[in-house]
């Protein structure tokens, strides 16, 4: 099917104008970019995130504020062409400025387009990640995960995810029990597993991010027997806590400084002592409170590796 990709451009202060205008012809699903917005979110104090790379604001600086829109080919497109086009007249006679483009899109361009953008990942001495398309002839001795980008974050293309398996490599034994707290796409148990874990267990926020560690998690061939996730806040539910153990081999958790340092007491619980604990997402600014909070919980740092401004460290429990 080829669809027509309409991009209406107008000012931050007529966005919402904008948006009204859309929905009241019909319209209800279209994209927004705004450079605004991004600033704003960036100003918010929030524990879900510490950063916001520099790229993002440039390249919604570069496009300014605009709404895309897709239509069908045939009939209905042609429709809802007509009276986004009368909607958009009533704008501008009420003196909001607008400047439309237009061009066609075939569907297996979306389909396909953006896969030749991830490759077979390298990572570590170990670990090398692929996408299911694409094929490793000669893995040159690498155990292989098989992850697809989904919308969990963890696909190894960040440095984050990376220093954390990189730590995971070199402080796992073969069979360890694992803990993956914030488990997104599972890639950090999934990569446990593969290398030699007898069991692991994560959880994560989002009911999405479970639905796919599980799916990634059979893809990479490991049984159902031999994992276990759970939806929900270790922090703030004490019943999703009662089922992990309290002892675990290794416990990883690749998240933000907030969130880790509120779990620090979570992971006094859920290492055993002489285990391991993994923590990666840390950016620059926030790497010595992080520490401190943990090492005051009872560890004591083994390594601390740094990516550019992210940052990972490995503990041991004493």
């Amino acid at each position: 099917m080829d669809w027509k990709e309409i991009k209406i451009h107008t000012t931050h202060e007529n966005m919402d104008n904008l948006g009204a205008a859309l929905i009241s012809a019909g319209i209800n699903g279209f994209v927004i970019n705004d450079p605004e917005d991004i600033r704003e979110f960036a100003a918010e104090k929030n524990a879900s995130w510490d950063y916001i790379d520099d790229d993002l604001l440039r390249q919604a600086d570069a496009g300014g504020s605009f709404i895309t829109v897709y239509l069908e080919s045939g009939e209905s497109g042609a429709i809802q062409a007509e009276q986004m086009s009368e909607a958009l007249d009533r704008l501008r006679g009420m003196g909001v400025r607008l400047r439309v483009e237009s061009c066609a899109v075939r569907e297996e361009d979306w389909a396909n387009e953006w896969k030749k953008f991830f490759k077979p990942q390298p990572i570590g001495r170990k670990i090398i990640i692929k996408p299911t398309w694409e094929t490793v002839p000669d893995p040159a001795g690498r155990t292989v995960i098989e992850l697809d980008p989904e919308t969990s974050f963890g696909t190894g293309r960040h440095f984050t995810t990376q220093l954390a398996l990189e730590l995971l490599e070199d402080n796992l034994n073969l069979g360890d029990t694992v803990a993956d707290l914030g488990c997104g796409s599972g890639i950090i148990f999934i990569s446990a597993m593969k290398l030699g874990a007898s069991h692991a267990v994560g959880t994560d926020i989002s009911s999405d991010a479970i639905k796919i560690s599980r799916k990634n998690a059979a893809q990479n061939g490991i049984s159902d027997s031999d994992f276990e996730v759970f939806c929900g806040d270790v922090v703030t539910d004490p019943e999703l806590l009662k089922k992990f153990c309290k002892g675990y081999d290794l416990v990883a958790a690749n998240i933000v400084a907030d969130v880790l340092i509120s779990m620090k007491d979570v992971f006094k619980m859920l290492v055993k002592p002489g285990g391991k604990l993994i923590l990666s997402g840390i950016i620059d600014d926030r790497l010595d409170e992080t520490l401190a909070a943990v090492k005051a919980s009872g560890f004591t740092l083994i390594e601390h590796r740094r990516r550019d401004i992210w940052n990972a460290a490995s503990f041991v429990k004493g």
